[in-house]
């Protein structure tokens, strides 16, 4: 009798034993993981050189950065924190021009310094999942045929790549909406997979994810309202809103004559995502050109970051711009270099709804980048110079009806300067050794 009560009094001991080490563990470990999940660490310093409290802040952690300060870094199994909180992350393996690790920070006070902890193993895998905030996506029709470029029966599919058949041209009916989409909790944007390659606007009226729906209910069932919202802009042979050109002849020339285009998702993810296409024999201005176009967003914002590359040429000027609606005023700024980007904008009820909201769409450059400012019949122009074969810009779309959105035209204008001014002062990011 004395030893079974011994015994079970050991056993107690034990038992509190270690309860007592995993609540002490508990204490010492960031919310959502364990310290044999992820034993080792580095730190990333995050600054905001602004004088005032920014919102959705992008936070790019390079992969150079890390391999160069951390080569046992294990971008498959891996955790951020901010203190004890976990902040949703993901690691862009495919992207092509902004590889590492992607988060966002809801938001930083003026003149803030966070310190982050990166948490990994170096081996394994231990894929973390968040809500979903962006997307990308891209979908066609299989199991129809081509007649007459026009893709008769099938169902869509999703797919990661396409090189766009040769049949393809406007309504085609073979991709859904007409080529690739992309959307933040914010707003979503697509563009035609055509000789067109328009870029155009769904606004949204929830925060969710919509993109996966449009388009399922009726071919081009999104022009009219919908739960969700809708296609918001005029595009026709016009720029629609940040659509790639080049300034010619007296207009803006899209990306018509190609020898083959090739577009896939390079990154769909919780907090970021973007689209990769490749425009090979690009004819325009007298030139053939290679282009690789990436289009990608991020959670809590509308900007939509264009980035590219320029093959086999060296074009006078890249271009973009604004389509022209005369219910809708233009504002314009040249930037200064180090203060605040340059941006054309325009704002008013110019949207496809009966009777039209108000949106504002703009686009916003590096002010050294700006060659003019300029128009065309169609369009607001803005020309930018490559440098080393390279370009970059951003766009936007401001819906009415979005919630919490921006309802007049003077918030939109107070928008866009706090935006230019953010994308002329990114936060600095530091990766401890």
């Amino acid at each position: 009798m004395i030893t079974k009560n011994f015994t079970w009094i050991n056993g107690i001991f034990a038992f509190l034993l270690l309860l007592n080490m995993g609540c002490a563990t508990s204490q010492n470990t960031p919310q959502g993981a364990t310290a044999s999940e992820f034993p080792q660490s580095f730190t990333v310093q995050v600054t905001n050189p602004l004088n005032r409290e920014r919102e959705s802040v992008l936070v790019l952690i390079s992969e150079a950065d890390l391999q160069r300060s951390h080569r046992s870094f294990n971008r498959q199994a891996f955790a951020v924190y901010d203190g004890t909180i976990e902040i949703p992350s993901q690691y862009n393996a495919k992207d092509t021009f902004n590889k590492g690790i992607a988060l966002v920070l809801d938001n930083m006070k003026a003149g803030e310094t966070r310190k982050l902890t990166v948490r990994y193993r170096q081996s394994g895998t231990n894929q973390r999942t968040y809500p979903k905030r962006t997307q990308a996506e891209l979908s066609k029709k299989v199991g129809g045929r081509f007649e007459n470029r026009k893709y008769i029966g099938g169902t869509f599919q999703n797919i990661d790549s396409l090189r766009v058949p040769d049949e393809v041209t406007d309504h085609s009916y073979y991709l859904r909406y007409e080529g690739p989409g992309w959307e933040s909790d914010k707003v979503g944007y697509r563009f035609y997979l055509d000789w067109r390659n328009g870029v155009d606007v769904f606004g949204k009226k929830t925060n969710a994810m919509v993109l996966q729906q449009v388009g399922l209910d009726g071919y081009d069932s999104y022009h009219n309202p919908q739960p969700w919202g809708m296609d918001i802009l005029k595009v026709g042979k016009a720029l629609g809103v940040g659509s790639l050109a080049i300034f010619d002849n007296g207009k803006a020339v899209r990306v018509e004559k190609t020898d083959s285009t090739y577009s896939k998702i390079t990154q769909n993810g919780d907090v970021y995502s973007s689209i990769l296409t490749d425009y090979y024999g690009w004819q325009v201005a007298g030139q053939k050109l290679n282009v690789h176009s990436q289009l990608s967003i991020h959670a809590g914002t509308r900007l939509t970051r264009h980035q590219m590359r320029l093959e086999n040429g060296q074009p006078q000027n890249i271009s973009t711009g604004l389509i022209k609606d005369k219910a809708a005023k233009l504002v314009s700024s040249k930037g200064e270099a180090g203060k605040s980007y340059g941006y054309i904008a325009t704002y008013g009820p110019q949207t496809l709804n009966t009777p039209p909201d108000k949106v504002g769409i703009a686009v916003l450059f590096k002010p050294q980048d700006l060659i003019t400012l300029t128009q065309d019949p169609l369009n607001h122009v803005v020309q930018l110079k490559p440098s080393n074969g390279q370009a970059e810009y951003y766009f936007l779309a401001a819906w009415e009806l979005e919630p919490n959105g921006i309802k007049t035209e003077e918030q939109f204008h107070q928008y866009l300067k706090r935006t230019a001014e953010e994308l002329a002062h990114p936060v600095q990011v530091k990766v401890s050794r």
